[in-house]
């Protein structure tokens, strides 16, 4: 089969989206669906934050929010703020960043990278606990209020889902039949661009939210901690939407690493932690649908932003 090159491109902010998808064929079990991963590791800073960050940018400036010589500001666990540090780059803003020790040493070295300015809020012992957000949230409330300074506000961002909107449109190309995608919630604006894509153009698609079994606040049940970065946050996300899924779904933190593992080792994957949870969840929907459907997930990130810690040793 042909290979289709991607034509020569202006920016490398013209090289976010397209990315492929592929099928699992060794770790889905006899007697379930098709399982495909859409592959967003292939975008330039190896993650699909790449999507919402440019959405989130491009928008304030056609809305006169972003003017040259402005700040932008974010919190962030670290691909937001990546993604975010990356088009600054490109587009010439300086960027100011909120992140903790809570989350992966290469997700705040790569905000370095890009020029941006890190600050840390403290963690309980690594871990992502209840209160870190809202503390991560505030330290940005009170930088906002200085002059020549732009909130991305990622978490109460609509223009975010513009962004994420893209993965739906592409996989309505790369895929003729689409019976469920599952994915975790962070923000929640990729299940929601997904989402709202998948449905218009085929209704009947089931579409499943994910979390950590520990803190499954958008199942009803308490917020606790985890350490699966990018999703958990304590708290339902403003831009979720329970009419725009079927269920929600509990993944057990150590299946997704294990799941994450599997995926490196046996099907050439090499992605993140909650990829893993992403991919164990599309395994349970799976078997329960069986032969004959296909269900689609989202490797949200490479597993090279995580060899520093514990998930492949």
């Amino acid at each position: 089969m042909t290979n289709l090159i991607r034509p020569a491109v202006q920016s490398a902010l013209q090289a976010i989206g397209n990315t492929p998808l592929v099928r699992l064929n060794k770790i889905v079990p006899e007697g379930s669906a098709e399982v495909y991963v859409k592959l967003e590791l292939g975008n330039p800073t190896g993650s699909y934050k790449d999507r919402m960050a440019l959405a989130m940018i491009e928008e304030a400036e056609k809305q006169g929010e972003l003017r040259p010589g402005m700040t932008v500001l974010e919190y962030t666990g670290g691909s937001t703020g990546s993604s975010l540090a990356f088009v600054c780059a490109v587009k010439g803003y300086p960027f100011h960043v909120i992140c903790s020790d809570a989350f992966a040493q290469e997700k705040l070295r790569t905000m370095e990278a890009f020029g941006a300015q890190l600050e840390i809020e403290p963690s309980e012992g690594g871990l992502i606990t209840p209160d870190l957000i809202p503390r991560m949230i505030e330290r940005a409330r009170k930088l906002a209020v200085q002059p020549h300074m732009y909130w991305t506000d990622q978490f109460n961002n609509h223009d975010s889902i513009l962004g994420y909107s893209e993965i739906g449109r592409e996989l309505l190309v790369q895929l003729l039949r689409i019976d469920a995608f599952c994915g975790m919630v962070g923000t929640a604006g990729m299940l929601m661009g997904v989402s709202s894509i998948l449905k218009e153009a085929r209704p009947g698609t089931i579409v499943v939210a994910l979390e950590p079994s520990t803190s499954a606040v958008i199942s009803g049940e308490e917020a606790g901690k985890h350490h699966v970065e990018g999703t958990g946050v304590g708290f339902i996300p403003p831009l979720f939407d329970y009419d725009a899924v079927d269920g929600v779904r509990t993944v057990v933190e150590e299946h997704g690493r294990e799941t994450a593992r599997r995926l490196a080792r046996e099907e050439g994957i090499f992605a993140g932690i909650s990829s893993g949870c992403n991919v164990a969840g599309a395994l349970d929907l799976a078997a329960e649908l069986g032969p004959g459907h296909t269900v689609v997930t989202v490797a949200v990130d490479s597993g090279l932003k995580y060899l520093a810690g514990d998930l492949f040793i």
